[in-house]
């Protein structure tokens, strides 16, 4: 496989065996595919394209995923290539990754690839997003110290510093924000260093956390102490504070908002329930879409597609990590990227 190769199309469709609901295999579980980190911008707006990365060539490398046919077309040729930090930008017209040490932009148009930044040898780099001003934002960790570095027109700029290490790190939609965890704790701060302050979530562990396309709430998973109670959805308003309690869940492990933030998918993390699920606002009620069954409930990350009408997830209870689609436009209505 080569940089502007196009594979033809390996779907498969089957009905799932606990809903009999159409799922479609997207990619060949004879070798690793999966998708990147569920805050960046993997879908083109229109949701007729979708980037992800696989080993279809024996090396992990970036593809464009054709939704309408199905084909996909190899995008990096990259030496070490980390597959959570491919995005598209803003504008889609390139997409950026860390190759190593080295952050990357590649032209879709030219296929071009040029360098951004390195980070120092000196250091581990972890985590990666886009802001709403298309800065572009990581974590440098050097001896226990982490700084938030910051690439914004070709110029960069530390925005936080904090000692132990830093995960989850996310820019905040439509804001000059970006979100962190650091110290068991969620934290915001400003893209311009300024305002930093640790958000006031309900007293426990937080598990997953992602934005509503709007970015005026977070929504993010609690996890309770005793194993045997429920973990719960709860959405936080950094604006006022406010913080409540969305639905109790089967056990998720993961949950992401659709376009409009009416509706939650989520992959179960019980063995005996392997699920893709949908929990719905309103009636705080949750609707089985198709068996996971994946080694790992972790790699699932159900998403939405930009229209809301799809849940796309990672499984490889068919061999290798694979991915997949469900519909669900039976359930939830349509949504555009203009969304708020």
């Amino acid at each position: 496989a080569a940089v502007g190769n196009v594979s033809a199309p390996e779907w498969r469709r089957y009905p799932d065996p606990a809903t009999e609901f159409q799922v479609v295999r997207l990619t060949d579980p004879a070798f690793a595919s999966g998708m990147t980190a569920p805050h960046l911008h993997p879908f083109t707006r229109r949701g007729d394209s979708l980037l992800y990365w696989s080993e279809r060539g024996g090396s992990r490398q970036a593809f464009l995923l054709n939704l309408k046919e199905g084909s996909s077309r190899q995008l990096t040729d990259a030496a070490t290539l980390d597959s959570a930090t491919l995005s598209l930008s803003p504008d889609e017209r390139e997409i950026f990754y860390f190759d190593g040490l080295a952050l990357q932009a590649c032209n879709l148009a030219s296929m071009k690839v040029r360098e951004l930044y390195r980070v120092p040898e000196s250091s581990v780099r972890d985590g990666f997003t886009v802001g709403t001003d298309g800065g572009l934002y990581f974590e440098e960790r050097t001896d226990g110290h982490s700084r938030i570095v910051g690439m914004v027109r070709g110029v960069s700029r530390r925005v936080a510093e904090v000692e132990g290490g830093v995960d989850g790190l996310m820019a905040r939609p439509r804001h000059q924000q970006l979100l962190y965890r650091a110290g068991g704790a969620l934290w915001l701060v400003n893209t311009d260093a300024s305002g930093t302050r640790q958000l006031k979530t309900a007293p426990g562990r937080t598990g997953s956390a992602l934005w509503t396309a709007s970015g005026q709430t977070l929504i993010y998973l609690h996890d309770p102490d005793d194993v045997k109670e429920l973990v719960t959805l709860r959405e936080h308003t950094p604006e006022d504070g406010t913080d409540r309690l969305l639905a109790k869940t089967s056990q998720f492990i993961s949950a992401s908002p659709n376009g409009d933030a009416s509706v939650f998918t989520g992959a179960s993390r019980s063995i005996a329930s392997a699920y893709v699920l949908i929990l719905l606002r309103v009636a705080h009620r949750e609707l089985t879409l198709c068996e996971h069954r994946a080694s790992d409930p972790a790699m699932v990350q159900p998403v939405f597609t930009p229209d809301s009408r799809s849940v796309v997830f990672v499984s490889d209870r068919h061999g290798k990590p694979a991915i997949y689609m469900v519909g669900v436009a039976k359930f939830v209505e349509q949504t555009n990227a203009d969304t708020p």
